[in-house]
């Protein structure tokens, strides 16, 4: 959960998204197996970015 956590932190640190949508969309991932966190960061910020 570390993971998901520094993801969430970092993708609303440098969007300034909604913490909601961004911890939804993490968590998405973490289930699906993705517990890198700089992957989860990487695919967060693609996510909010549009």
């Amino acid at each position: 959960m570390d993971a998901q956590r520094i993801a969430v932190d970092a993708v609303v640190a440098l969007t300034d998204c909604d913490r909601d949508a961004v911890v939804a969309f993490i968590r998405r991932l973490y289930l699906a197996g993705v517990t890198d966190p700089k992957r989860l960061t990487f695919k967060g910020l693609q996510a909010m970015r549009s």
